[in-house]
């Protein structure tokens, strides 16, 4: 379609697609699988509390619950194979363990590398597969702007952030031939579940809050529009980056403000 065929009015509609959102029962993913319907798409919410995703899916029109553990590579192998055509899929799952490294255990870099990253490698793997045999998909995961800029006690969340972008960036030069377009979406602090310990500390979620250009932390809502763009027409052209939704925070991180 060139420029002259392009219906502008419709750049953002996603009629006639199907969408697979992962950790839709909560936060981003229930605000993406919501954002994502509104746009026309039939949305598939898979989490693993799929009484979470129930909810989800009640909240709007074309929406379906789906429980899947990411944990399970054989779940998400049928899981790909089970819910058919999928033309988007969006992954938000993700866990931390805030401590410094000579404080962390084997168990807990384990747990966190498992669900950030092997989980991610797992779900590319299986729908990407199905999606390049089609000739044509959006894959969007959710990295962090810890991804760049890290502080004390974030290393291993850190790493995994890190190394799901260069994942997604080389997904998307395999599949790009096959039509498939592989981004990432680097959030700063959003409040959700994740982000709960550092939220009930005010002192922290002030000093937090301060870091970015907005001076405040976005709301999960908030990243949903970076969703529905990167699944949409208006970013066909758009695949192997990494889009920041940080109020600014990678951009003034580490500024001082003199007095006046």
């Amino acid at each position: 379609m060139n420029e002259l065929e392009r219906d502008y009015s419709r750049l953002f509609r996603l009629d006639d697609k199907h969408a697979v959102v992962v950790g839709a029962g909560s936060g981003i993913g229930r605000e993406s699988a919501l954002a994502l319907a509104a746009q026309g798409a039939r949305v598939t919410c898979a989490d693993r509390d799929l009484a979470a995703a129930e909810e989800t899916a009640a909240r709007g029109d074309h929406l379906t619950a789906y429980e899947l553990n990411v944990l399970d590579e054989a779940a998400i192998t049928t899981a790909a194979e089970k819910l058919g055509d999928v033309d988007i899929l969006v992954f938000t799952a993700a866990t931390n363990v805030r401590k410094r490294i000579l404080d962390y255990t084997g168990e807990e870099f384990d747990r966190v590398v498992a669900l950030n990253l092997r989980a991610s490698f797992d779900l590319i793997r299986a729908f990407g597969k199905h999606m390049a045999a089609r000739g044509s998909g959006s894959i969007m995961g959710f990295s962090s702007i810890r991804a760049t800029t890290v502080e004390p006690g974030q290393s291993v969340y850190a790493a995994t952030k890190a190394g799901l972008v260069q994942l997604l960036r080389t997904a998307a030069a395999e599949l790009g031939p096959n039509g498939v377009r592989v981004n990432a979406i680097a959030p700063g602090v959003v409040e959700t579940p994740l982000t709960a310990q550092i939220k009930a500390n005010q002192e922290w979620y002030d000093a937090y809050a301060q870091k970015s250009a907005l001076a405040r932390w976005a709301t999960p809502d908030e990243l949903a529009g970076a969703v529905v763009y990167l699944a949409s027409d208006a970013s066909t052209f758009v695949t192997g980056s990494v889009l920041n939704v940080d109020g600014g925070w990678t951009a003034v991180g580490g500024r001082f403000n003199p007095p006046n």
